[in-house]
This record gives C-alpha cells, structure tokens and sequence, in this order.
C-alpha cells in the first residue's frame, strides 16, 4: 500500500477538519442561515464564525453573567482548575453576578482584549436575549477606532460580536455566538481566517465550560471567593 496518498488524504481531511471547526461549532446548517441582530453591522464579512452550546439555566439567569463578561469587568470565564493554572487571582473570572457591573446601555463602549486599545460598543440590548457589540480597529491609530470610520480605512478592521439566547425546555437555554469580520482592504486572507478562527474556537469553548461551571452553582454561591475587579 502506498504511503504517500495515505498522508496527503489525511492532510486534506485536517486541513478542511480545521478550517470547518474555525468557522463552526455546535452549530447546524438553519442556525448558519438564520439572520442574527448586529449582522447588518459588518455588511460584507470576509469571516463569519458560529458557535453554540446548550446552558443549564434559562435565559433570564445566563444573561447577567453576559452582561458582565469582559476586560476590566468580569473577565473571561474559564473552568476553575484552567484558571488556577494559568491566571493569577486578580484576572479571574467573577464567580458572582457582580451588581456595580449590570448596568450596561446600548453605546457604551468596554476594552477587548488584543493589541493596542481596542474597544467594543454596544449595538443592541434585548434582556435576556440578544447582546451585540460593534468595534472597529485601525492600526495606524494604536487599534482604536477609526476617524472617520466610513468609509472603513484600510488598515481597519470591523468586527461584530453576537450573544444570542433562546430558552429550551427544562431550564436550559442555548447560547448562539455569532462574529463577522472585514478588513478595510476588502478580505482576509484565507491563512489568517483560520488561524484566527481556531484561536476563537479554543478561547470560546473555554468559555462555555466556564459559562456553565458558574451556572451550576446556583442561589448565589461560588465555587471560590470572586477576585476584586478592576474598575469596578
């Protein structure tokens, strides 16, 4: 048997295995084609990037840990043993809905992660269901958003960033996350569209392992006393 159409199968079976997972995961073909809020935001994506989970919690209890993800607010939220590991305490996730950090209205603008100063801006709040964030990227300005942003600069990135809920039976929601990307130069290339599609794939798997180890904890309690939060 020959060994070098063997190798160069399970290449090409890798290589689309990866790009399919950077694009998509615990998503169906209707979930893909159902039109979200905020995708009118990135008009003409190069990458659009689905992913889902089933929650163990209703919307109306997912939603206030939603409200507060993010840099210099909750954090990211990870599984306990991930977290030990790699964070120091302060950059912990919060194990508690955090009050002083729910009180988020459509434009503020809150820091990504990334380099530079990028910042997300909310586009659309529809407790408990829908959470969309806007930025726009431009690395001549130190990642922060463009002047004037339309038409999008070249060195520009757009990104639209959907949180999407629907309750299930058995209080248990889903939770449909949705990215769309465009550079001003019109495309992305297909090397770049993967990578950083299996860097979102790793970073939001976390979090829903995360998502759902703090919701299993219900009535309040935490599996470790919640870390200060900068800012707050």
């Amino acid at each position: 048997m020959a060994i070098a159409p063997v190798v160069f199968a399970a290449g090409v079976a890798t290589a689309l295995g990866l790009r399919w997972l950077g694009t998509r995961s615990g998503v169906t073909g209707a979930d893909i084609a159902r039109p979200l809020p905020g995708d009118e935001l990135v008009a003409a994506p190069a990458l659009i990037v689905d992913r889902a989970a089933v929650l163990p919690a209703p919307a109306a209890e997912v939603w206030p840990w939603l409200v507060q993800l993010g840099k210099e607010r909750a954090w990211w939220y990870l599984p306990a043993p991930l977290e030990r590991l790699i964070w120091k305490r302060d950059k912990r996730g919060a194990r508690l809905i955090l009050p002083e950090l729910q009180g988020l209205e459509v434009g503020d603008r809150v820091p990504d992660w990334g380099p530079g100063a990028p910042l997300f801006e909310v586009a659309t709040l529809d407790p408990p269901h829908a959470l969309v964030y806007h930025s726009m990227r431009q690395r001549s300005r130190g990642w922060t958003w463009p002047e004037p942003p339309d038409p999008l600069p070249t060195d520009a990135l757009a990104l639209s960033w959907a949180l999407i809920l629907d309750d299930l039976e058995e209080g248990r929601s889903r939770l449909h996350i949705r990215m769309r990307a465009a550079w001003g130069k019109g495309s992305i290339s297909p090397w770049l569209s993967a990578l950083g599609g299996l860097v979102d794939y790793l970073t939001i798997v976390v979090l829903f392992a995360g998502l759902k180890e703090r919701l299993r904890v219900r009535g309040g309690g935490s599996l470790e006393p919640s870390p200060p939060v900068a800012g707050a």
